[in-house]
């Protein structure tokens, strides 16, 4: 491929496809990006075509087959994300500058916090919205995983994730404890059955989560027939809700259809277990005025609750 050869100089055009780039990678494709960056398939389809013309080879291929990186994609999209993360942490740090707060705070939250009735992260974040009125605040729904990456690679400034293990380039801030019990929908057979022997419960079809749980978690599991699978809570309340399914789910999260006699907890007595929630920063981070303030925020909240 033929191009404008690329000699270090960076244009905010250049700057504009990488981010184009970066999106189509963690997208998996173009027709994945669209939504995430908001234009048209043919936009992207052009910027990626000048990116690829302006650094001299090809990044991905595409086609029938689907999207796939080149060797040389693979080393400019890890070039890109430390690019990218430098040049939030110049923005962060001379917004830190200011008397006042002034910047972003990226956050990533795992699903379905919302209901939890100690609302630690609405209190702090309504509270570094006061003091703090035009920080922009950018919020990413994700799985934990996810959100880990995303903090390492500087992407996301904070993240609140189920504690199952501790990564050595995270420091951890504990937030709250999480109950989760075992359900069953209105229409489903155990719902009148006001006693269950726990050897029981592989008679009846579960579904279990397909994302990371710890070793103690786990073996809640194991009384149950796991016929199906969920990546997140809300999948798993979906297929619960069928009458054909029983499973676990966070208290607070359920606690909107049992009220309303939709579903009900089966021997609660044994079958609970509680999971650990943490704030999650990248270790040796340079200081940063609002995050600093954000987690301030969340630790005061911690100590009055």
């Amino acid at each position: 491929m033929k191009g404008t050869e690329f000699k270090g100089q960076l244009s905010d055009v250049d700057l504009r496809m990488l981010r184009i780039f970066r999106a189509v990678v963690e997208s998996g494709g173009f027709s994945a990006a669209e939504v995430e960056l908001n234009i048209s398939r043919a936009a992207i389809s052009i910027a990626m075509a000048d990116l690829e013309v302006r650094l001299g080879f090809k990044l991905c291929q595409r086609g029938r087959s689907g999207f796939s990186m080149t060797d040389e994609g693979r080393n400019v999209y890890e070039f890109t994300l430390q690019l990218l993360s430098s040049l939030e942490e110049f923005k962060t740090r001379v917004n830190s500058l200011h008397a006042h707060l002034k910047g972003e705070l990226n956050i990533g939250i795992t699903d379905n916090l919302v209901t939890m009735p100690r609302m630690h992260i609405t209190r702090a974040l309504s509270r570094l919205k006061e003091v703090g009125p035009e920080v922009r605040i950018n919020i990413r729904m994700s799985p934990p995983n996810e959100i880990e990456l995303a903090v390492l690679d500087g992407r996301l400034h904070v993240g609140i994730v189920p504690l199952h293990r501790a990564l050595a380039g995270l420091d951890y801030l504990p937030l709250y404890d999480e109950e989760s019990c075992l359900y069953c929908s209105n229409d489903h057979p155990l719902f009148k059955t006001t006693e269950v022997e726990t050897t029981s419960l592989m008679a009846w079809d579960a579904v279990v989560p397909a994302y990371a749980q710890s070793a103690d978690i786990k073996r809640h599991y194991q009384p149950l027939n796991g016929v199906a699978t969920a990546t997140d809570r809300e999948g798993i309340a979906f297929l619960i809700l069928t009458g054909a399914y029983i499973g676990f789910l966070p208290k607070h999260f359920a606690a909107r259809w049992v009220d309303e006699g939709r579903m009900r907890a089966i021997a609660p007595e044994t079958q609970h277990f509680i999971t650990p929630f943490a704030v999650i920063t990248r270790k040796g981070i340079r200081p940063n005025l609002v995050l600093d303030t954000y987690l301030e925020a969340l630790r005061k909240i911690q100590t009055s609750a």
